[in-house]
């Protein structure tokens, strides 16, 4: 009598499209070390060269706080703007079909795709004194390129796609029912709004402010154009940067990057935060 081996007896190896488990880990980090890991390292060596008081008074200068104050500011207004719009926009494109509806999805992404100073370009052609929207608003008293409001809006231009693609999966996987349950309860609107909706999708909405701001603050082609860039009025923090190395003023460009970078990773570390403070919530709740 002769035996067969079974198909199933057989070892069965995973065959993965890249090679073994640490290689692929080498080659990883050894692209994340020389790509992102060693210039950031490179500028904070810089910092840590200028001391304390070295750095301290490099940012203490009038014109790096104007500019500073600037672009925190700026970040903050245009990073909630585009917070409230990308949301709205993620409910239309979730909750409703009409025509036009991937075609307004892929637009969203626009900014991601289209160089920063084309952006910029564009936004000043339209807002500026003799463009298609300036030329009715600054009659009214509205003056928008050149000022504030302009680095604003230029703001909320590349932070907006942060906030659509954040929000928008946890629209999709909340679904209907529980909006439909609350209004069998007789829930209002906006009582569904604020205690259905609204907590679900709090993670996300963080999530896309933080990354807006940290986008924002450290955008420089898309605001440079519609900006002005007068000091102490509309002059942002990365020009700055730019206008102390063609200074031959190092020290100064490195205290400023290196403050803007402490800020992005502050938001990073938030970012990633986020989505465990509140797991730890669930839980804590669930067991209650």
């Amino acid at each position: 009598m002769t035996t067969a081996a079974l198909p199933s007896l057989i070892p069965f190896r995973t065959r993965r499209p890249l090679p073994g488990f640490s290689l692929s880990l080498g080659l990883g980090m050894a692209w994340l070390g020389v790509v992102v890991l060693l210039p950031l390292l490179a500028l904070a060596w810089r910092a840590a060269g200028l001391g304390m008081d070295g750095w301290l008074r490099a940012i203490h200068d009038p014109r790096v706080q104007a500019a500073l104050k600037l672009s925190f500011g700026a970040a903050l207004a245009a990073s909630l703007l585009a917070l409230v719009a990308g949301a709205i926009v993620a409910w239309v494109l979730v909750r409703y079909r009409f025509p036009g509806r991937r075609l307004l999805d892929a637009l969203v992404d626009l900014p991601f795709a289209l160089p920063t100073a084309v952006a910029g370009i564009a936004l000043t052609a339209i807002y500026s004194s003799n463009g298609w929207v300036g030329r009715f608003v600054e009659p009214l008293g509205l003056k928008i390129a050149y000022t504030w409001l302009g680095i604003v809006i230029a703001l909320v231009f590349i932070g907006l796609p942060f906030a659509v693609r954040t929000v928008q999966p946890v629209l999709e996987a909340l679904g209907h029912e529980q909006e439909e349950a609350a209004a069998s309860l007789g829930a209002s609107r906006f009582t569904t709004l604020r205690r259905v909706i609204l907590p679900e999708l709090l993670p996300a909405l963080l999530t896309g402010f933080s990354l807006a701001f940290a986008r924002a603050l450290g955008e420089y082609g898309s605001v440079i154009f519609i900006a002005g860039n007068k000091p102490f009025a509309t002059e942002i923090a990365p020009l700055l940067i730019t206008i102390r190395l063609e200074e031959y003023d190092y020290n100064g460009a490195i205290a400023i990057a290196a403050l803007l970078l402490a800020a992005s990773f502050v938001c990073l570390l938030a970012i990633n935060a986020i989505p465990s403070l509140f797991a730890h919530e669930r839980r804590e709740q669930g067991r209650g």
